[in-house]
């Protein structure tokens, strides 16, 4: 198992902060409890640079923090998708190159064809299962909304955190190559 280093710790602290403050960014979409929410973005994007560890950590810290602090109590069967999903996309950090400047379409499209698939895992299956064993929903209410959150969340990663990726893989870049000339 490969060691956490201070960069991981770091962006586990800062991509936790961030997805907290993010809980609360929402726009309702009609469904009961579920909206639209960048958190989903950059929860895609910290997994996409420093790999599953850290998304998983991320989704999982940063979703039940997020719930009790914002609404009281822990939805535990959302927040375990949230891991899954910072896991999914994190396995592939290496191959999307956000670090080293190599975000680009080829990588771009293997990031949204990931994300997708992640979210898929995440919440058309992991949070409506989970919804019915641990908190006995009605299956139709909970694959309802687990479908139009796999929406929401496909929607904003592929234009949010793709939009990051990029900026971040051509300031990553620079400054990367200006501590290599001093």
């Amino acid at each position: 198992m490969k060691k956490l280093g201070i960069k991981e710790v770091v962006a586990i602290g800062i991509g936790t902060a961030l997805f907290i403050v993010l809980t609360e960014v929402q726009v309702p979409i009609g469904i009961p409890n579920t909206a639209l929410q960048p958190r989903a973005a950059l929860l895609a994007f910290m997994a996409a640079v420093f790999g599953p560890i850290v998304g998983g950590a991320i989704g999982l810290i940063g979703h039940a923090l997020g719930d009790a602090v914002f609404y009281g109590s822990v939805w535990w069967s959302w927040v375990f998708p949230e891991a899954v999903l910072g896991i999914i996309v994190g396995v592939f950090a290496k191959k999307y190159a956000i670090k080293e400047g190599g975000f680009d379409k080829k990588a771009a499209v293997l990031f949204n064809v990931v994300q997708v698939i992640g979210n898929a895992v995440a919440w058309i299956l992991v949070a409506p299962v989970l919804d019915i064993l641990v908190y006995a929903e009605p299956a139709n209410k909970v694959f309802i909304q687990g479908f139009f959150a796999f929406l929401g969340n496909i929607i904003i990663t592929a234009i949010l955190g793709t939009l990051i990726a990029f900026g971040y893989t051509k300031i990553g870049a620079k400054s990367s190559s200006l501590k290599k000339e001093d």
